[in-house]
């Protein structure tokens, strides 16, 4: 006798008519919903528009300038009228314009120069490679020996700014000047992040 019986597999068919076929079982997850706000590292990737981040109502830099560069074409004690150029480079993703900065001379035995802010001045890019003027304002408090200089038109991120500003006389005596550089997003309340130390060395004159 054939096992299993041919009679046993059309009970076994009529069955499965009758009943049908079992359900194939079904999976849960837990997960949830995909969320279709971008995540917090995609604002971060390049070529995603800048954002102020404000932290307990103070607006800073995501990515702060972190060095500035000070030139001066004039470096002999006491010469008239030179120029101080000060730059500093915004990161693509500083998060925030740059609103401006102030430097305060924190190392030089002349303590006593004063500015001509009226000659202040700025402009996208370096000195003697100049780009568009900018706008700015300037003011000097001879006391704490600190400009403070200010951009109506904040400078975007990405960009290169320079501001001149212009002594009566260089130092009337010869030493290294370093001058401490604090840069000020655009934004509510803006917290100012050191750059650096700007470093100017003045000269004997030696032809005299």
């Amino acid at each position: 006798m054939r096992w299993p019986p041919r009679w046993m597999g059309v009970v076994f068919a009529a069955a499965l008519l009758a009943w049908g076929y079992p359900e194939s079982p079904r999976f849960t997850t837990s997960e949830p919903p995909v969320s279709l706000q971008p995540k917090p590292w995609i604002l971060n990737l390049p070529g995603a528009p800048a954002r102020a981040l404000e932290l307990a109502g103070s607006t800073v830099f995501v990515k702060a300038p972190w060095q500035v560069d000070l030139v001066s074409y004039n470096t002999t004690v006491g010469q008239p009228l030179p120029e101080y150029y000060f730059t500093l480079n915004l990161d693509p993703e500083a998060g925030a314009s740059l609103a401006g900065f102030t430097f305060e001379q924190i190392r030089g035995v002349d303590r006593q120069f004063p500015f001509l802010v009226e000659r202040t001045r700025a402009f996208l890019g370096r000195p003697r490679r100049e780009g568009r003027p900018v706008p700015v304002q300037a003011r000097f408090n001879n006391d704490t020996r600190t400009m403070t200089l200010e951009f109506p038109e904040p400078i975007p991120p990405g960009s290169t700014v320079t501001v001149s500003v212009v002594p009566w006389t260089n130092p009337i005596q010869s030493d290294t000047y370093l001058f401490q550089v604090v840069a000020f997003p655009a934004g509510a309340d803006p917290l100012g992040s050191p750059v650096g130390v700007g470093t100017l060395r003045i000269y004997e004159n030696t032809y005299w």
